[in-house]
């Protein structure tokens, strides 16, 4: 069987634990073939974000443009997306040569070690794509970011932004990721679609290497989806695998601030390559 063709739409992290780099693992581990438009560059490390180069918009199309005339695509994640006119070209994409396929969506807009990485003027912008991806994927300050509301803070306020999201916004299916959460002893995910709600929960994985766990998961469905039967299913797989990743994350001792989860944890044993 030819292997799923997944596509990532992000911004590049030198460190590899986010961005593209981390997408690319994740399609890689789990079975799908990665390829990428980038859409910035940042200078960036466990400890922070010094930097962001935007690319050009221009080269965001001509990337996206090549790729696809010559490339079939079944699945796409959309990560950093830095300004508003970025944000809206890659907007045409979703409603043209990107429609049908599997789309998900990371509105990314604060990294890990508290670094913003989306300008002010591009909030209503990464808005406007909410009704044209099949999922979107916001952490706790993101969803609070989206609705104009504070981060919530109990799975009843993620319950409340989730509604919003899709009533207000346009958001055809919502997972609030509840990583941040600090009165659970599991993490707690809350997803939410027409037909309803599930809570995905897991219990806490005691480790401060969470760089790029919502890059990860978010990239995990996209490379999962197209050989699952429905997003349940796609969630609760990404779900399982993310956090046999961060149980394994402490392992790869990567630098001095928050390390990366370890995308090929089901490659090693005993601590080697298989």
């Amino acid at each position: 069987m030819k292997p799923p063709v997944a596509l990532t739409i992000a911004g590049s992290d030198p460190s590899g634990g986010a961005g593209i780099q981390a997408d690319l693992k994740t399609f890689s581990a789990l079975g799908a073939y990665g390829t990428s438009v980038v859409t910035a560059l940042t200078a960036q490390a466990t400890t922070g974000v010094t930097g962001v180069h935007e690319v050009p918009v221009d080269f965001v199309r001509a990337q996206l443009d090549t790729l696809l005339a010559d490339v079939r695509i079944d699945a796409v994640k959309i990560g950093m997306l830095s300004s508003a006119a970025l944000a809206a070209a890659v907007g045409d994409y979703l409603r043209g040569p990107l429609a049908g396929r599997f789309r998900v969506l990371d509105p990314v807009m604060v990294a890990t070690s508290g670094s913003r990485l989306l300008a002010d003027d591009a909030v209503d912008a990464v808005r406007a794509l909410l009704p044209y991806a099949d999922v979107i994927t916001p952490n706790l300050p993101e969803a609070g970011v989206l609705t104009g509301r504070d981060a919530a803070t109990t799975v009843a306020g993620m319950r409340e932004q989730a509604l919003l999201l899709r009533a207000e916004l346009g958001a055809r299916r919502v997972l609030i990721k509840g990583g941040h959460l600090q009165d659970t002893s599991d993490a707690v995910d809350l997803w939410l679609d027409e037909e309803g709600e599930h809570c995905f929960a897991m219990p806490r994985v005691p480790t401060a290497n969470t760089h790029g766990t919502g890059c990860t998961l978010s990239s995990a469905l996209a490379a999962l989806r197209p050989r699952q039967s429905d997003w349940i299913r796609t969630v609760a797989a990404a779900k399982d695998w993310l956090t046999a990743a961060l149980r394994r994350a402490d392992s790869l001792d990567i630098g001095a601030g928050p390390g990366p989860v370890h995308h090929f944890h089901e490659h090693t044993t005993g601590g080697r390559w298989i």
